[in-house]
């Protein structure tokens, strides 16, 4: 069982047993060694072709393009007629895929990814995570003020450098 203590200039420190440490190293270990196949099996798709490497230049297409569909279809030098029958949908689809306007099913995706040389996950775009965050109590009374139209003073200067109060609606 870990003991939690300080050392005498007041750093906190754990003693574990040896069981332990070694439990935790071995961990360690396997990780290490997990992560150096993944990235074996990385560097071997790169060199069978199967994985996509991107210069900074296509990264920033990809970003901004419309969906990813439209940077890939781009990318491979496809047209929306040719990928739409190598695929088997209308090329109406594949341009409101493309632009936004619906999203495909999964079968129609994943036959459009494998003709693109692909994989699905490079097609779907991830909802964005909205967190809702308050802002501070002033600036939201200020906002709340602003909103209802309640009149606030404010300050000009005048071209002879006097200040003036006006009143204004928000």
């Amino acid at each position: 069982m870990p003991v939690m203590t300080k050392t005498p200039q007041g750093e906190d420190i754990v003693i574990l047993s040896r069981s332990e440490y070694d439990s935790l190293t071995a961990a360690r270990h396997d990780e290490d060694a997990a992560d150096a196949a993944r990235a074996n099996q990385i560097i071997a798709e790169i060199e069978r072709g199967t994985e996509t490497l991107l210069t900074s230049e296509e990264a920033n297409l990809l970003l901004d393009a419309k969906t990813p569909l439209a940077f890939w279809r781009k990318h491979r030098g496809i047209t929306q007629e040719a990928l739409s029958k190598s695929v088997g949908v209308a090329q109406g689809f594949i341009s409101e895929i493309e632009n936004g306007a619906k999203t495909g099913d999964v079968q129609t995706l994943a036959a459009i990814a494998r003709v693109l040389g692909i994989s699905l996950d490079d097609l779907v775009i991830p909802k964005p995570t909205k967190f809702a965050r308050k802002a501070p109590t002033k600036t939201r009374k200020m906002i709340v003020k602003i909103a209802s139209g309640r009149k606030r003073a404010r300050q000009r200067t005048t071209k002879q450098g006097r200040r003036t109060k006006s009143m204004s609606a928000g």
